[in-house]
């Protein structure tokens, strides 16, 4: 079965915030999301998502990449399959990424529209995305996110009350507030699962100091302690050091690269975000190395509601007893868009047997949040 794509188009939205997403190095004032769909020549439609949380202007930019660049490659070519489409549209745009130093970018728009190929090919062959990538179960465990470092308790309250059993606070705030904030959860979240998310904000020495003061939390893992440009040499020695599990990976970007993470062998878990790069298709050979090494791959995922499903298929599909990421601040634009996964019982989400990603975004709710660009 052969897919030919004939329309393409990019949709941005912004839903605003009452309280900022803070991580180490900035806040997020609202939130935005690209979504992309992709219609073939049956009338089809396939939905993904382009990763487009920084700079704050980065989801128009990502929309008139995926209108301007992408669509014409791919409207002019009939691909096999969703892994065809991903290698004509990494090769066609290689010299374009470097020229414009916009290699990041362009890995996104590519991996938002993988993600809708892959719905589009899984509609057609009338079967649910995590079915037809090989799972086994529908149930997906999750944990909640993005714990801010201003009274983190009363937001994983709530997502305790939603179904959530495990939770993750951002840190690098300072020792006192970050272990004060782990204190109070440790108080709140009695026998529940956390972890910690430094963002990259500390440097080695920081990073080994902050692990053995957090060495009392029994913590399931250390997040990006250190910047995703650090020589491994030094995630090694930290990993040496630290006496909590060190985590990584939505700041990698390129099959190589996750390779030379897994072969240093300093991340015990893996986190690759499928809309910052790769898609299904990379995210697929992600896996693929994941299952070689003693790792556990727990997608990264802060965006709008498909790029969220899409994470969950995938992290389904793969058979991996993993966690998936899922933000617990405020976000119309994840709780409209993410079907099954807004209703969390005792820490798990459940697909459902629907074609594709198994989801159609309903224009008469997100409409609201449209951006004209």
């Amino acid at each position: 079965m052969t897919i030919k794509i004939v329309d393409v188009r990019a949709f941005v939205f912004r839903a605003p915030n009452k309280t900022p997403v803070q991580t180490s190095f900035g806040f997020m004032y609202d939130r935005p999301a690209v979504f992309v769909c992709v219609t073939d020549s049956s009338g089809r439609t396939g939905w993904g998502e382009v990763w487009c949380n920084f700079p704050s202007v980065g989801a128009e930019h990502r929309a008139k990449l995926v209108n301007t660049v992408f669509a014409p490659i791919l409207k002019s070519n009939i691909f096999l399959n969703p892994k065809n489409a991903f290698k004509l549209l990494t090769k066609s745009t290689e010299v374009l990424a470097i020229q414009a130093a916009e290699q990041g970018p362009i890995a996104q728009c590519i991996a938002g529209l993988d993600i809708a190929i892959w719905d589009l090919y899984a509609r057609n062959l009338n079967q649910p995305l995590w079915k037809l990538l090989g799972g086994l179960s529908p149930d997906v465990h999750v944990y909640a996110s993005g714990l801010n470092p201003t009274s983190p308790e009363i937001l994983a309250e709530e997502a305790y009350r939603h179904g959530y059993r495990a939770f993750k606070l951002k840190v690098g705030f300072g020792k006192d507030r970050d272990l004060a904030n782990l204190r109070s959860l440790k108080s709140t979240l009695k026998g529940c699962r956390l972890m910690v998310d430094a963002n990259q904000g500390w440097d080695l020495s920081t990073a080994i100091d902050m692990s053995q003061s957090m060495s009392d939390f029994n913590l399931d893992w250390l997040e990006e302690p250190l910047r995703a440009d650090r020589p491994w040499s030094q995630w090694r020695r930290l990993e040496m050091e630290s006496p909590i599990k060190l985590s990584a990976g939505e700041n990698l970007a390129g099959l190589r690269s996750f390779d030379r993470a897994l072969k240093a062998r300093a991340l015990a878990v893996i986190q690759p975000d499928i809309a910052k790069w790769g898609g299904i298709t990379g995210g697929l050979a992600i896996i693929g190395l994941v299952k070689k090494f003693t790792v556990r791959y727990c997608p990264h995922y802060l965006g709008g509601g498909i790029g969220l499903l899409a994470s969950a298929h995938l992290l389904s599909g793969s058979g991996l007893p993993g966690m998936l990421e899922v933000d617990s601040n405020p976000n119309p634009l994840r709780t409209l868009a993410c079907g099954p996964l807004a209703s969390i019982h005792e820490g798990i989400g459940k697909l459902t047997e629907q074609p594709g990603l198994g989801l159609e975004p309903d224009f008469s709710v997100l409409n609201e949040f449209l951006v004209t660009y």
